[in-house]
């Protein structure tokens, strides 16, 4: 898939996240506002970077580390993408429980199989082929803390988290995927069991990353500025996600919704940068999400 050049353009690379496509929709208001025009090209994340690396791209918000590792650093080295900072710290995915179950003693995934019963000896994963449905059927296979007698139960993201929300809703016991940034921890009280030696299916922090075209800095030297400074936190993150993914909000209502709700984070972002024309960025965005 060819994705067209044009100089005037700020060019994202954007996977079909909820997560991602929200900040990515936040960060196309904002360089907008300063005077750029955005595009945006939904792809894989092998796409993306490989777009970055042909120059096909410019920007691209969802360097998930430890995941994409193979994918980013082997380019970063080779000088082919620049990684610019981590735009999310601190994210995982893991096991998951409700607070309710946490409470009655599933504190490490070691604990699951004392209370298998409670559990109907299942665990609630993804679409099939996923990473982490993949470590949770090596620990079944491998008889992982007792849990060779347990099924995985894979699914989409959507109906396992429909089957979350009913077992909650009736205080079931139930344990499933769980990651952060995503609605599901505004939605849900739920909570991470914590690892046990070296666990593949208790709490994994990850790092996202903005990986950048190298050309980008010459090209756009304010975007560059504005990108090394737009660091999210996971909370509005989650919010983001709810919004879009939950709501059935537009990317662009939420964005600008928030944008204009959360002036000062915005003006956190944007310190010292300057609009096309060398104006103030912070007094462009004011100006444009004014009441």
């Amino acid at each position: 898939m060819a994705v067209a050049k044009n100089s005037s353009e700020i060019r994202f690379g954007v996977p079909t996240w909820p997560g991602v496509t929200v900040k990515s929709e936040v960060a196309s208001q904002l360089i907008e506002a300063i005077g750029y025009s955005t595009m945006q090209t939904n792809a894989s994340p092998a796409f993306c970077i490989n777009a970055l690396k042909n120059d096909d791209l410019d920007i691209y918000l969802g360097g998930w580390i430890p995941a994409e590792t193979n994918l980013i650093r082997p380019a970063e080295k080779e000088g082919t993408v620049e990684v610019l900072t981590t735009n999310i710290a601190g994210a995982h995915n893991a096991i998951a429980v409700p607070k309710y179950v946490w409470d009655a003693g599933v504190r490490t995934e070691a604990d699951l199989d004392k209370y298998a019963e409670k559990f109907d000896h299942k665990i609630y994963g993804i679409e099939p082929g996923s990473g982490f449905n993949s470590n949770v059927q090596d620990a079944i296979d491998n008889d992982r803390h007792g849990l060779g007698d347990w099924e995985l139960v894979a699914s989409s993201t959507s109906a396992m988290l429909s089957q979350v929300g009913r077992a909650i809703e009736n205080k079931e016991w139930v344990v499933f995927l769980g990651w952060e940034p995503h609605w599901m921890n505004i939605t849900y009280d739920i909570r991470y069991p914590a690892a046990v030696g070296e666990s593949k299916i208790a709490p994994a922090t990850s790092d996202v990353l903005t990986v950048v075209n190298p050309k980008l800095a010459d090209r756009s030297p304010e975007v560059v500025k504005f990108l090394n400074q737009y660091v999210v936190d996971k909370d509005d993150q989650s919010k983001w996600v709810l919004e879009y993914a939950k709501k059935d909000r537009e990317p662009s209502e939420v964005a600008s919704a928030w944008i204009a709700s959360n002036l000062d984070t915005v003006g956190e972002w944007l310190e010292g940068v300057k609009t096309v024309d060398g104006g103030s960025a912070m007094a462009a965005v004011r100006e444009r999400y004014a009441d």
